[in-house]
């Protein structure tokens, strides 16, 4: 008996050891899940007045909307110099280690040239980085060196069928493939070896334009699902092998940028909320068994946003809208449970608390262990250039800002 209580305390160790090294293995945009929360503790519930300590900043990673990561104590972020997307590595100090071009940037024309540089935040998974141009070009890089491995194209290898914004994923990496969007007609949505580049697998999809969400992968109990966006779908795909499963088109879909946010899944359900005027906003389908069917749940067409992510925490998912409100929602329902003004822009979570990066240039903090939603402090951005559009990352007691050309490193523990 005492020998089969010590075999299953050491099963058990060795697959809660198995569990946090997968989690310690990838960076990636939004964190685990690409959900939106991070894993911290112990930080700060309130700000000083003029705001968390400024550890470091670097102005000069170029044009670009796309967020910071941190993994082992170096901070990676793309960026643009001399019209050429690059990968930018920092130490803990704020002071370039390397940076490694990924062909030409985006620059756009008409009103897309209002919003030029890059929109994907890299994916590091173990020692390599992979990065997306908003022209297409897919890189792994390794991250002791910056020097690159391997290379393909979305356009030029795959007949790729940008939006008119670009590129905007940031790609979905595990422990054998990369998975991208290249929106074409045969080569819609693919699954690359990460080692090599090689396509393991390829799908037609909805030969939908390339949307500007980021995919998830899904673990079901009889399969592994791929979700991502096109311009107007919600697809689901087999990780396996690209079979398409099933999708939502949303007609109302009237130009690009509209369905960018990637959805939560929970305890078998799938959260899912869209931008567009007319269409469903905010909804969650309950899915089979093995990932092939759904049913939806509900529905909360009043609830919509465009690319500012949402978060769940506990029954309720948080949300801003374009009326410059955060809503809470009931998970179960989808009934407005509470909501606050003033607050419109890209929300991640941490330690129960929201961080909302106001696109008028304010970070606000919410404590969720408050009854109601209130505003414990915030502070104004003063670096940095063009829109606040990219989202926060919380790494280590540090929250990193990117504005424009200015990447900001603050204590928040």
């Amino acid at each position: 008996m005492r020998n089969y209580h010590f075999f299953f305390i050491s099963i058990i160790s060795i697959l809660f050891s198995s569990c946090s090294n997968q989690t310690d293995e990838i960076s990636q945009w939004r964190g685990d899940n690409r959900a939106g929360v991070f894993n911290e503790s112990d930080l700060l519930k309130q700000w000083p007045d003029e705001g968390p300590e400024l550890l470091w900043a670097f102005e000069g990673i170029g044009e670009g909307y796309g967020s910071a990561v941190e993994y082992k104590n170096v901070v990676y972020v793309n960026g643009e110099s001399d019209s050429l997307s690059h990968l930018f590595a920092f130490n803990q100090e704020g002071e370039l280690l390397w940076k490694t071009p990924n062909g030409p940037e985006y620059f756009g024309e008409g009103f897309a040239a209002g919003f030029p540089g890059t929109r994907t935040t890299p994916t590091i998974y173990k020692n390599m980085a992979y990065v997306s141009s908003t022209l297409g070009r897919i890189a792994c890089i390794d991250i002791k060196t910056g020097k690159e491995i391997w290379s393909r194209h979305m356009e030029i290898d795959f007949d790729g069928r940008m939006g008119y914004f670009g590129f905007g994923e940031s790609l979905l990496v595990d422990s054998e493939k990369v998975y991208c969007m290249p929106g074409g007609i045969k080569n819609n949505m693919l699954a690359l070896n990460r080692f090599t580049g090689e396509t393991l697998w390829s799908s037609n999809g909805m030969a939908d334009v390339a949307g500007y969400s980021a995919p998830v992968k899904i673990n079901m109990p009889e399969r592994d699902l791929v979700l991502t966006m096109s311009k107007e779908v919600l697809l689901a795909f087999d990780a396996n092998n690209g079979e398409l499963l099933w999708h939502i088109k949303e007609d109302s879909v009237t130009q690009d940028g509209k369905y960018c946010n990637p959805p939560i899944f929970d305890n078998g359900i799938l959260y899912c909320i869209a931008g567009i005027e007319k269409g469903s906003g905010a909804y969650a389908l309950k899915l089979n068994n093995d990932g092939s069917a759904f049913t939806k749940i509900w529905e909360n067409p009043a609830v919509k946003n465009e690319f500012n992510g949402f978060v769940k925490a506990g029954d309720k998912l948080f949300v801003t809208g374009k009326d410059n409100r955060l809503r809470s929602l009931n998970a179960q329902t989808g009934e407005v449970l509470d909501s606050i003004r003033g607050l419109r822009g890209s929300i991640v979570m941490a330690d129960n608390m929201i961080f909302c990066y106001n696109d008028n240039g304010t970070v606000n903090l919410l404590d969720l262990n408050e009854e109601k939603l209130e505003i414990a402090s915030r502070f104004r951005i003063q670096k940095g250039t063009k829109e606040h559009f990219a989202h926060p990352t919380i790494h280590d007691g540090k929250m990193y800002i990117r504005h424009g050309n200015a990447l900001m490193a603050y204590k928040v523990k």
